[in-house]
C-alpha cells in the first residue's frame, strides 16, 4: 500500500448490521475487515450487534449502537440516527456504509427495496415506504456507490436517479482459499460422504429463503421428472423429500457439498448477486442459473447454462443439457478463473474498495 494512501486513510468507519457468523451482509462485513486488517487498516465499526469471540472483532475500534428499543421496522432508521450523534464527536475520513447509513461517504448497495417489491408483485406498505425513503437518502448523500452487480448499478439509476458517474461495479469476494476445486479421488470421497448416488446428476440448492430463492420452481420439475437425477436441498427445510428430492439440512461444509455435486442451481426470483454461484464456480461445479440473476453477468462459458423465469420450458430444458452433459463426462470447470470476468479474492476486492475510498 502506498504512502499516500496510508496517509489519507488510517481513519476509516464501516456501519453494517452485525458482525457474527452468518451469510450475506454478515459474510461480507467480515470479509472486508479481515482484508482492510492484511493492508494494515484498523477500521472504527458501527454495527448493531458485535460478536467479540469472532476473530475481525479484534482487528475494529468496536462502536456498538444498541437500537433494540426501536420497534423492529424503524431500527435501521435508529441506527442511522445513532450513527449521526456518533459522528459528531468525531468524522473519519470515509465512512463506508455496508447497511443504509445517511452518513456514508461511499454506501454499498447489495440489493433495493423496490427492486425485491416489483420481483414479489407485491403492494407497497408504509414499512416499505419508509425503507424506500431511507434509501433514497443514503443513495443521494453518498459521495460514491459501490454495486455489488451491473444489476443493481441499473436499479440504482431506475428507482432512484442515481447517475452512472456515481456509481462504481466491484462484485462481492469468496474465500478462494475455502471454496476450490478437488481431484477427482476428493470428489469420490465427498459423495461418499453425503451419500450422494453415482448414477444421478446431483443438483445442489442453497437457500434460508425458499420463496425468494425460487424453490417452487425446482420442486415442481423434480418431485416429478423421470430423469436420472437428485435435487439435494441445503438450508432451510422442504416440505416433502423422495427419491429425486433430498434434504441436506444446514450444512457446515458448503464448500464440500458444492465440489460433490455436478451443478448448482440458482433460480431466485429476485437475486441482487447470489454469492453461492461462485462460490461453486470456484469449486469446479457449473451453474445453471436463472438470467435475471446478479452473478450470472460474472460467469462465462462452459460454466453456466442459463435459462429464463419468463420463458416456459426454458429450466427444464437446462436440466437436460445439465444432464447430457453430466453423463457425457464434460460437467465440470477445470479452470474456475477463467470463467469469471472479475477476481474473487478478498484482498483484491478491499484493494479495489481502498483505491474508490481514496479517490474521494
Amino acid at each position: 500500500m502506498s504512502e499516500p494512501i496510508q496517509r489519507t486513510l488510517t481513519d476509516i468507519a464501516l456501519t453494517a448490521q452485525a458482525l457474527k457468523n452468518g451469510g450475506g451482509a454478515e459474510r461480507y462485513t467480515r470479509d472486508v475487515i479481515a482484508g482492510f486488517h492484511r493492508l494494515g487498516l484498523r477500521p472504527t465499526l458501527f454495527a448493531r450487534e458485535i460478536d467479540r469471540s469472532m476473530p475481525e472483532a479484534a482487528w475494529v475500534e468496536q462502536r456498538p449502537l444498541n437500537v433494540r428499543w426501536a420497534p423492529r421496522k424503524l431500527r435501521n432508521h435508529a441506527f442511522d440516527w445513532r450513527l449521526k450523534q456518533q459522528l459528531k464527536r468525531h468524522r473519519p475520513a470515509c465512512v463506508f456504509a455496508i447497511n443504509h447509513s445517511t452518513q456514508a461517504d461511499v454506501a454499498l448497495c447489495g440489493g433495493t427495496h423496490p427492486g425485491s417489491l416489483e420481483a414479489a408483485r407485491r403492494a407497497i406498505r408504509r414499512s416499505d415506504a419508509w425503507q424506500i425513503e431511507l434509501e433514497r437518502r443514503v443513495y443521494s448523500h453518498a459521495r460514491r456507490i459501490v454495486a455489488h452487480s451491473q444489476l443493481m448499478s441499473r436499479e440504482l439509476q431506475r428507482f432512484y436517479g442515481v447517475s452512472a458517474e456515481r456509481i462504481d461495479v466491484l462484485y462481492p469476494p469468496v474465500d478462494v482459499a475455502r471454496f476450490r476445486v478437488r481431484s477427482a479421488a476428493e470428489r469420490a470421497q465427498l459423495r461418499e460422504k453425503f451419500g450422494l448416488p453415482d448414477d444421478r446428476v446431483v443438483f445442489v440448492f442453497s437457500s434460508t429463503s425458499h420463496e425468494r430463492k425460487g424453490y417452487a420452481l425446482l420442486e415442481a420439475f423434480f418431485a416429478q421428472t423421470t430423469l436420472p437425477v437428485l435435487l439435494v436441498v441445503a438450508g432451510r427445510p422442504v416440505p416433502k423429500t423422495g427419491e429425486t428430492i433430498r434434504y441436506a439440512g444446514y450444512c457446515k461444509e458448503i464448500e464440500e457439498l458444492f465440489a460433490a455435486a455436478d451443478f448448482t442451481v440458482v433460480a431466485s426470483e429476485y437475486e441482487p448477486f447470489g454469492l453461492v454461484a461462485v462460490e461453486s464456480v470456484m469449486c469446479g461445479t457449473p451453474l445453471v442459473i436463472a438470467d435475471n440473476v446478479g452473478a450470472a453477468e460474472t460467469v462465462v462459458g462452459d460454466a453456466k447454462i442459463e435459462f429464463s423465469r419468463q420463458r416456459p420450458g426454458s429450466f427444464e430444458q437446462a436440466i437436460e443439457t445439465a444432464v447430457a452433459r453430466a453423463r457425457g463426462g464434460n460437467g465440470r470447470i477445470a479452470d474456475p478463473l477463467g470463467t469469471l470476468v472479475y477476481d474473487p479474492c478478498v484482498d483484491a476486492h478491499c484493494a479495489a474498495l481502498l483505491a474508490l475510498m481514496s479517490s474521494i
